[in-house]
């Protein structure tokens, strides 16, 4: 199916355009959310006669973008989840905990604007990419941490999956000595 584009589309073209493109990804995407018409004689007209105010709309809502792309870009979010000694989380932190990570911070940020094309399942410092805009795209650092204390420990580039960075004691160079006391009488009478 050709349709016109109302809208620059990633990896599809700028507004204008008459592109070719599968019929359920028609259907079902660019028509029903006013990303583009069906390309035909009547709609051609329409659009030209109507781009201007198009061209506008879109200019103000790339500057909107641009706004808080200014203010969000660089952030840092910590997301706090349960987590086994290796750094494997329990769970997992999908682009829905970031967005309401992004929300408790102040930003409205829809969920399809976080691009994350698998959960993040580790503990550590995670780049997320953002798209506030078709032509607007930041990243934002998000801190999987078991804690608040350990997502500042990690800021600070301290790597907490293994044992004696969690605890702050190097197992393997544990010996019995450090959980006995020689000196103590065996058989319980006191001298």
């Amino acid at each position: 199916m050709e349709v016109i584009l109302l809208e620059r589309i990633s990896k599809l073209g700028q507004m204008g355009e008459t592109v070719k493109v599968r019929d359920g990804f028609a259907r079902n995407y660019l028509l029903p959310l006013g990303k583009a018409l069906r390309a035909n004689e009547g709609n051609k007209k329409r659009f030209e006669a109507e781009r201007a105010t198009l061209e506008a709309r879109n200019l103000e809502r790339k500057s909107e973008a641009q706004q808080v792309a200014g203010v969000l870009d660089g952030k840092t979010f910590v997301i706090v989840r349960a987590a086994g000694e290796t750094g494997q989380l329990y769970g997992s932190v999908a682009a829905r905990d970031i967005v309401e990570a992004l929300a408790a911070e102040g930003f409205n940020i829809a969920r399809n604007q976080v691009e994350l094309n698998t959960p993040i399942k580790a503990i550590g410092l995670h780049s997320v990419t953002m798209h506030l805009h078709s032509e607007v795209e930041i990243s934002v650092q998000v801190n999987v941490a078991r804690s608040a204390e350990e997502a500042e420990r990690q800021a600070k580039g301290e790597s907490l999956t293994s044992a004696d960075a969690i605890y702050g004691v190097d197992e393997d160079a544990l010996r019995p000595e450090d959980f006995f006391d020689p000196e103590a009488d065996r058989d319980g009478d006191e001298e």
